[in-house]
C-alpha cells in the first residue's frame, strides 16, 4: 500500500481563486519539515495540484535537495497566468525528473459536465499540457475531488492510465483510481508523521465506503 501526500500551494497565497483556498496552502518552513520526514520511505508518493507558481519556485528546489520526486498536476487554462506554472516551468519540472499530469483547464469539478465541457477539460487540456511540457500525459487528478461512475467511464475512455482522487486512505499499488491525503494549513510534521506511520485512522471502512459510494452513484 502507498501513502500519497498531495500539496496545493506552498508559502503565502496571494489571491484566492476559490473561497477557502488558503486552507490548502502550507507554510514554507512546515513544508520543509514535512519533506524531511520522507527520504527512505519507499511507500510514499507526492503530488501537487492546481499548478501554482510555488510548485516551481519553492517545491522543486526542496524536492531536489532531498532526492525526492513528484507529479505536478497543472492547469492548461492558467499557463499564461503569472501566479501559475508556465510552459517554461513545465519543461523545467520535467527536465528535473518530475512528472506532469493534467488537472484540466479551469479548475472546475469534472462531475456533471456536458459533452463539450468534458472534452475541453479531459482531452483538450491534456493536449495543451503535453505540447507545453514536451511529453505524453497519462495521469489526471480530479479537481476538488468530485467524481461519479459516469466521470470515471469518461476518463477510461480518454485512456488515462491513472486517476487520483482526494479520498483519504492508502492506495493499492498500481490501482487505476488512487486516493490521496491533501496536506492543509492545519497539518504539522507530527500530524503527517501519524499518517505515514498508520496512526491517523486512514484506510478504515469509512474512507473506503465514501469512495465506493462515489464510484457507484
Amino acid at each position: 500500500m502507498t501513502i500519497h501526500l498531495c500539496f496545493h500551494g506552498i508559502g503565502t497565497i496571494e489571491t484566492e481563486r476559490e473561497p477557502g483556498e488558503a486552507r490548502y496552502w502550507v507554510a514554507q518552513d512546515m513544508f520543509h519539515r514535512i519533506l524531511d520526514l520522507l527520504p527512505g520511505r519507499a511507500n510514499v508518493e507526492l503530488s501537487f495540484d492546481d499548478g501554482n507558481r510555488s510548485d516551481a519556485d519553492i517545491a522543486l528546489p526542496a524536492l531536489l535537495e532531498r532526492g525526492l520526486d513528484a507529479t505536478f498536476f497543472a492547469l492548461a487554462g492558467r499557463l499564461d497566468d503569472p501566479l501559475s506554472l508556465s510552459r517554461d516551468d513545465l519543461q523545467r519540472l520535467r527536465g528535473a525528473g518530475m512528472r506532469i499530469g493534467s488537472h484540466g483547464w479551469g479548475h472546475v469539478p469534472w462531475r456533471g459536465l456536458g459533452e463539450a465541457d468534458a472534452r475541453r477539460e479531459l482531452i483538450e487540456a491534456r493536449t495543451v499540457l503535453e505540447e507545453a511540457g514536451g511529453a505524453k500525459i497519462t495521469q489526471a487528478a480530479l479537481p476538488l475531488g468530485r467524481y461519479d461512475r459516469r466521470l470515471l467511464r469518461r476518463l477510461k475512455e480518454a485512456r488515462y492510465r491513472t486517476v487520483f482522487t482526494s479520498d483519504r486512505f492508502p492506495a493499492r499499488d498500481k490501482a487505476w483510481l488512487r486516493p490521496r491525503y491533501s496536506v492543509t494549513s492545519d497539518d504539522t510534521a507530527e500530524s503527517v508523521l501519524a499518517i505515514l506511520d498508520g496512526r491517523a485512522g486512514l484506510g478504515g471502512a469509512a474512507g473506503f465506503g465514501k469512495s465506493l459510494i462515489k464510484r457507484l452513484r
